[in-house]
């Protein structure tokens, strides 16, 4: 473990040995790798909101002469704001949606709408099969994919979505499993 160099990249999906903290991390407990969804994975979000703003755009030069100027005012501060809000909150989901790794355990933490957070945890120790899954050709193309973790007995599995390098992640909680 001690060859795995430090990156300390705040938007970064893939992040080795970062100075980040997270809510029930343990005294003596150090973050080992910290992952999120590959940013090429959060294009149809963002080419969505471009289309709303284009589509908006469009819709002024169509309607003008048929609406007042306090109308389009207000379709166009209610549109705007509506699609800065769907921005915010698919950013907070890609922000808060990840995966840590630490010497002791592997968690996941996922955000589901602003207001509910699920957080899955397994001990290192419990930790039986960690598969890699990619497919596809923006996967391929991309080096994204699935990692899931399985642990023993009535544990719950971890599940890590669409993050950059599977292989390295597998890598690196084999790494932790034998340390």
């Amino acid at each position: 473990m001690e060859n795995l160099a430090p990156s300390h990249q705040l938007f970064h999906s893939f992040c080795v040995r970062p100075r980040a903290k997270f809510e029930s991390q343990m005294p003596g407990e150090d973050v080992i790798l910290l992952i999120r969804a590959h940013p090429v994975t959060q294009l149809p979000w963002v080419i969505n909101g471009l289309f709303l703003f284009i589509l908006l755009i469009l819709l002024n030069f169509l309607f003008s002469s048929y609406l007042s100027t306090s109308q389009i005012l207000y379709i166009n501060v209610s549109s705007v704001v509506f699609i800065f809000a769907y921005y915010w909150f698919k950013f907070l989901s890609y922000f808060f949606n990840a995966g840590v790794v630490t010497q002791r355990r592997i968690v996941d933490i996922d955000f589901h709408a602003v207001i509910y957070k699920e957080v899955t945890e397994a001990q290192i120790k419990n930790v039986e099969d960690i598969t890699a899954k990619s497919g596809g050709y923006f996967s391929s193309l991309f080096n994204y994919g699935n990692v899931y973790v399985q642990t023993a007995g009535a544990h719950v599995n971890i599940e890590y979505e669409n993050v950059p390098r599977p292989g390295d992640v597998v890598k690196i909680i084999n790494q932790a499993i034998r340390s």
